[in-house]
């Protein structure tokens, strides 16, 4: 009976998991450029003396689900967003490169473009804005701002946009994206940036709902299991020893 309750106890430890995968992606339903996760787990079986009956549930990284989310036309220059495929890069805390689809941009009183308060990076690195009037961006990333005093526009500078592939990335604990082998994506002139627009989350808020009752019941079902299993083996017990 051993092996039923920890097969069940397996099933029932990785369903918790994907529940808590599946409340992260409902409570980032409205945030900027959110990319959706899902759980990966496989079967494992079990080898030893014996028959091979005991299965275990395997957890795996969980994958990221990378389809577009919706643009929403802000009409402020500073949200940005990418249409079809690509990122912005930005710097972490620890002085790397990460990659991001969020595009709320802020200028601080220095002059540097932050996403999310992380210094979006430019093809040259930190990408700094000179003081200005106004400012426009291209499709490709590039950035222009008018002086402070009038006259002809001056490119400050141009967004790093990177398209790695998406079976390279892995989604760290801070939403961002890296290079699972690590190093850095370079520029790539394919990807399209739009001004004036944001990224909504690609969350499917009914299919997530959906899909986190199924795990409830997944999970009751595993908790019967265990006491069922449990209860065979109380009942086993007595008949060994003459009390049944």
């Amino acid at each position: 009976m051993e092996k039923l309750i920890y097969t069940a106890m397996s099933g029932a430890q990785h369903t918790l998991m994907a529940q808590q995968i599946r409340a992260n992606n409902l409570a980032n339903v409205n945030t900027t450029g959110f990319r959706a996760d899902y759980e990966q787990v496989s079967a494992a079986a079990l080898s030893g003396m014996g028959y091979p009956s005991r299965v275990l549930a395997r957890e795996e990284a969980a994958g990221s689900n990378f389809a577009s989310g919706p643009l929403m036309a802000t009409g402020r220059k500073l949200d940005l967003a990418i249409r079809g495929d690509g990122f912005f890069a930005v710097q972490t805390a620890d002085g790397k490169e990460a990659y991001t689809r969020a595009g709320n941009v802020e200028v601080d009183a220095d002059g540097r473009m932050l996403v999310n308060g992380r210094p979006l990076l430019g093809e040259g690195g930190e990408l700094t804005l000179p003081e200005y009037r106004s400012l426009s961006f291209g499709n490709d990333g590039t950035v222009s701002v008018t002086p402070p005093g009038g006259g002809a526009r001056l490119e400050a500078g141009r967004i790093k946009l990177v398209q790695p592939e998406t079976r390279d990335l892995v989604k760290g604990e801070d939403g961002l994206f890296r290079l699972r082998q690590g190093g850095e994506a370079e520029s790539s002139d394919s990807v399209v940036l739009a001004s004036g627009y944001l990224e909504g989350s690609n969350v499917n808020a009914v299919d997530e709902l959906v899909n986190t009752m199924a795990l409830t019941r997944n999970f009751e079902l595993q908790v019967r299991m265990m006491k069922s299993a449990d209860e065979q083996a109380r009942l086993g017990a007595k008949l060994v020893s003459g009390q049944g």
